[in-house]
């Protein structure tokens, strides 16, 4: 029996982050989008949590009912900074507790908060930070308090030790064909610019799984940086490389063998048939295509070029004579 092939190093150091293991990320950001949102990475992170006996404490600003597996459920909207950080300090109590904040926004648009400070003074050896940033949400205009200075969002990079960002494996499927086809990669959502589209076909489906990207700065600095397929629940598979996904490494190949699913994921559709009938093939194949006596060696008239005069010529024998 063959021995089995141990996991790639880039999944085990995801699984260390979702199992909170020694402290891998003390702050982990996660960018997500109404393509495809954080949701899934978070129930991840609670899975996780719960299995290493950490207490969940969920900070609220725009979810209304406290998520499966949360310990302590803190709603921060309206509340002020101060407020909000002693509420946080008494739910943790120098016990080992991992903070998720459902969305930076309203931290980072306002312009009275030091974002940065705020976020540095929740974290301690034993306390982790997972917060989410909508990627497609605007921002205040008064969020920035100099013009000359960084945005919330490059700070925000700065700061976290993983960046995670979730995207929809359906439309990672289809960009993947458009790439094998040499054609231009498709638009969802808001980004195809249509008025009254917000939300593109197949978005938030995790019946299949959830595409995640990982960047990751170890504590020596180096970087790393790997592409998952998340199963669409715990238990229900393996994390897997985007690269050895079979629905990703197969995505040309079954465009045409999934007939009407084809079109469901994307298959560019037409109004006129670009393939050819038996029938045109062979009527192509019989076309006698300009000088193909000269390709085979037939012609054997040389260089000659051969002209056909018209009544329109002005023909001189002088000058024309060759």
């Amino acid at each position: 029996m063959a021995p089995a092939t141990p996991p790639h190093p880039s999944i085990l150091l995801l699984v260390g982050l979702f199992s909170l293991r020694n402290g891998a990320s003390p702050f982990t950001l996660v960018l997500d989008s109404v393509e495809q949102v954080g949701r899934p990475v978070v129930g991840r992170f609670v899975e996780g949590g719960k299995a290493s006996k950490t207490k969940i404490i969920y900070i609220s600003f725009e979810t209304l009912n406290p998520p499966r597996g949360v310990e302590v459920f803190i709603r921060a909207r309206r509340k002020s900074v101060n407020d909000l950080r002693q509420d946080i300090g008494s739910a943790c109590q120098g016990t080992k507790s991992l903070l998720i904040i459902d969305t930076l926004h309203p931290l980072a648009s306002s312009p009275d908060i030091n974002l940065l400070h705020f976020l540095s003074s929740l974290l301690s050896p034993w306390t982790s930070l997972l917060a989410i940033y909508h990627m497609d949400m605007p921002l205040l205009p008064s969020s920035r308090t100099s013009p000359y200075g960084p945005a919330p969002l490059t700070m925000l990079k700065y700061l976290a030790t993983a960046i995670l960002t979730p995207h929809s494996l359906l439309h990672t499927l289809v960009k993947k064909r458009a790439q094998d086809r040499s054609l231009p990669e498709p638009f969802f959502g808001l980004t195809e610019e249509k008025e009254g589209v917000l939300i593109g076909r197949g978005a938030n489906d995790t019946s299949k799984g959830v595409v995640l990207e990982m960047d990751y700065r170890r504590k020596s600095g180096r970087e790393v940086t790997a592409t998952f397929v998340l199963p669409p629940k715990v238990g229900a598979g393996d994390i897997v490389l985007l690269t050895d996904h079979p629905d990703y490494r197969n995505a040309t190949a079954r465009e045409g063998d999934e007939g009407g699913e084809g079109t469901e994921l994307g298959a560019i559709e037409s109004t006129f048939d670009l393939g050819l009938t038996e029938k045109q093939r062979r009527a192509r194949e019989g076309v006698v295509l300009p000088y193909f006596d000269a390709q085979t060696g037939e012609g054997g008239e040389g260089g000659r070029i051969l002209y056909d005069m018209g009544v329109e010529d002005d023909f001189d024998e002088e000058e024309d004579e060759i």
